[in-house]
């Protein structure tokens, strides 16, 4: 099967899960339509004062993150290939009477519907594993972002997805390898009811293909597109339930008792092109 199939099967995968993750605990949707912004101190600390400045979410979901970024002042586009997650985005955006622009995309096919330029290109957890082809990933990016813009992601560390998170038990404590670190010729292939956000939710496009992607791979491709990387922070903790006996504690930061990273997170800039002179 060539990437585009994989892509068209994870797609009828996302399409499947919007309506599942509207109606979601993890999500907290009304409570977010009173106005509470959902992204994490982490990501609020690290992109810093954002007013005034124009941002592209990258692999938007259905737009709460995206909605939260023009909360804090920022004028904001935001992406994704999924239809329904357009859709609800767009909807969402309406009912709280907000302005940001959503467009329906995958990343790769972008610089052809979209014709600008920003301060920031942002995207956060859970984005690379659906991407084949980072290069292509980072210069798109690099297309996007202004001389002295900035990328920032915050994602899920390489490193913690390569031990079994579907164990259900907490009886079964145990950090066991079973995935591969490295990309290999294939994606891995998955076939798993529900979703992350209801275990227990009854769905039909339960098959994904996902790409492993190795730190080197991640931070090589960005420096290669002509980004220098600022700063680059691994953390032990993450914002979902990774495994089946992490905790979760009054931050609302989920940790482990074994000492691994759990997330990363970095900014990158693309330097001015009379600066590289």
């Amino acid at each position: 099967m060539d990437k585009e199939n994989y892509l068209n099967v994870n797609k009828a995968h996302w399409n499947e899960r919007v309506s599942i993750h509207k109606k979601s605990e993890l999500y907290e949707l009304e409570s977010f339509k009173k106005g509470n912004n959902i992204l994490h101190q982490l990501e609020r600390n690290e992109l810093g004062d954002i007013r005034g400045k124009t941002v592209l979410h990258l692999q938007c979901h259905f737009g709460m993150d995206t909605l939260s970024l023009e909360m804090l002042g920022a004028e904001v586009t935001g992406i994704d290939y999924s239809e329904e997650a357009i859709s609800a985005a767009c909807e969402l955006r309406d009912e709280m009477k907000l302005k940001s622009e959503f467009i329906l995309s995958d990343v790769y096919s972008l610089p052809e519907k979209l014709d600008k330029k920003f301060d920031i290109v942002y995207t956060s957890y859970g984005v690379l594993i659906w991407l084949p082809d980072l290069k292509k990933w980072a210069d798109v990016i690099s297309h996007f972002l202004k001389d002295n813009g900035f990328f920032y992601i915050a994602e899920v560390h390489p490193a913690s997805a390569i031990f079994d998170n579907t164990v259900k038990s907490v009886k079964d404590k145990i950090l066991k390898v079973a995935f591969p670190y490295f990309a290999g010729q294939e994606p891995q292939m998955f076939d798993e009811a529900g979703s992350y956000a209801d275990k227990n939710a009854v769905t039909v496009n339960n098959v994904t293909y996902e790409w492993q992607h190795s730190l080197s791979e991640i931070l090589m491709s960005l420096i290669n597109s002509g980004l220098k990387i600022e700063f680059f922070h691994e953390h032990s903790f993450t914002v979902w339930q990774q495994f089946a006996w992490i905790k979760k504690c009054e931050d609302g930061y989920y940790r482990l008792d074994e000492d691994i990273p759990l997330l990363f997170s970095l900014k990158a800039r693309k330097e001015n092109e009379l600066n590289k002179r």
